[in-house]
C-alpha cells in the first residue's frame, strides 16, 4: 500500500509515542515502518536532548531530522548536523539564579546543546535525570559552559501551582515559560516553541509539499499541535491539549496510539 500524498508525522515521545515503560510498543514499531514503507516520512519532537533521545532514534530508526530541546534545536540522528533555531538571552542566567534563591526547595537542570547541567539535585531532580538516561554534569550557575537552550525546574507536582504563580508574579522579559509536565516547568527562549520549530522542518530539504500531523499529549505540544495540518493527540492527552485537536486516538499511549493513528492513514481514514 502507497499513501496518495506526502505525509510527515511528528509526535511527542514521553506521554505520547512513549508508555510509562519508556519503551515504545512492538505495535507502534510496527506501525511505524508499515507507515514508512507507504512513503510516510516519521520523525519526533521532544522536549529531551540530543543525549536523552538518541536512544530512541535507535529504537525508531530514524532517517530524518528530529526536533529536540522543545524547538531550540533541529537535529539529524544520522549525518549529525545540528541547527540551532534559538537560544536563551543572556540573562536568563540571572534569572535562574534569583528563581533558585527565592525557591530552594526546586530542582534546577539546565540543558545547552552539548551537556545537560543539574544545578540543584533535589529529588524530582534526580528522578528527572534517571528517566531521560543522561549522564549530567553538576555544577553552579557560573560553572555552566555551553549555550544555553533552556532551565528545566523540576518539583512534586503538588509544589507547582504555587511555583507557577511565582513565576507570573515575577513578570519576567524576554523568555518564555512552559509546563512540560505534571513535575516539571521549563524556561524557553521567547517565542520558541515545537511549533515554531515544525515551522522551520517544513523548509528542510525535502520536506516540501509534506502534509504536517503532529501528535501530542501536554502543553509544551500545543504550538506543535497549532502550527500542524492535522493535530492528533493520545486519549491520555491533557484536557487542554485535547481542546485544540482535530483527532483524538481512543487508545492511550500506554494502549498503542500509534498504532491507531497510522492505521487510519493508511485507510484514508483522515488527512
Amino acid at each position: 500500500m502507497n499513501l496518495n500524498q506526502k505525509i510527515c508525522i511528528i509526535t511527542d515521545l514521553d506521554g505520547t509515542l512513549l508508555p510509562s515503560s519508556k519503551i515504545p510498543l512492538e505495535t507502534d514499531l510496527q506501525a511505524i515502518r508499515k507507515f514508512e514503507q507507504a512513503g510516510g516520512v516519521f520523525s519526533v519532537a521532544t522536549g529531551r536532548t540530543i543525549q536523552a533521545s538518541e536512544r530512541y532514534a535507535g529504537m525508531l530508526k530514524l532517517r530524518s531530522p528530529m526536533i529536540v530541546f522543545n524547538g531550540g534545536m533541529i537535529y539529524h540522528p544520522v549525518s549529525g548536523e545540528k541547527q540551532i533555531l534559538q537560544a536563551l538571552p543572556d540573562e536568563a542566567k540571572t534569572m535562574t539564579a534569583e528563581i533558585l534563591k527565592e525557591n530552594p526547595h526546586v530542582g534546577v537542570e539546565v540543558l545547552c546543546a552539548e551537556d545537560t547541567w543539574v544545578i540543584n539535585n533535589t529529588e524530582t531532580e534526580q528522578m528527572h535525570v534517571k528517566v531521560c538516561g543522561v549522564v549530567p554534569e553538576y555544577g553552579t550557575i557560573q560553572e555552566v559552559q555551553g549555550i544555553w537552550l533552556k532551565v528545566l525546574f523540576a518539583m512534586p507536582e503538588e509544589q507547582m501551582p504555587e511555583f507557577i504563580q511565582y513565576i507570573r508574579n515575577k513578570h519576567f522579559r524576554n523568555v518564555d515559560f512552559i509546563r512540560s509536565e505534571k513535575r516539571f516547568y521549563e524556561m524557553l527562549p521567547v517565542g520558541n516553541s515545537k511549533g515554531s520549530a515544525l515551522n522551520e522542518y517544513r523548509n528542510l530539504p525535502g520536506m516540501e509539499g509534506f502534509k504536517m500531523i503532529a501528535v501530542g499529549d501536554y502543553d509544551n505540544d500545543i504550538e506543535m499541535l497549532k502550527a500542524a495540518d492535522l493535530a492528533v493527540c493520545p486519549a491520555n492527552a491533557a484536557e487542554s491539549v485535547k481542546s485544540v485537536s482535530d483527532l483524538i486516538l481512543s487508545r492511550t499511549c500506554e494502549q498503542g496510539a500509534m498504532a491507531e493513528l497510522i492505521d487510519k492513514i493508511l485507510k484514508q481514514e483522515v488527512i
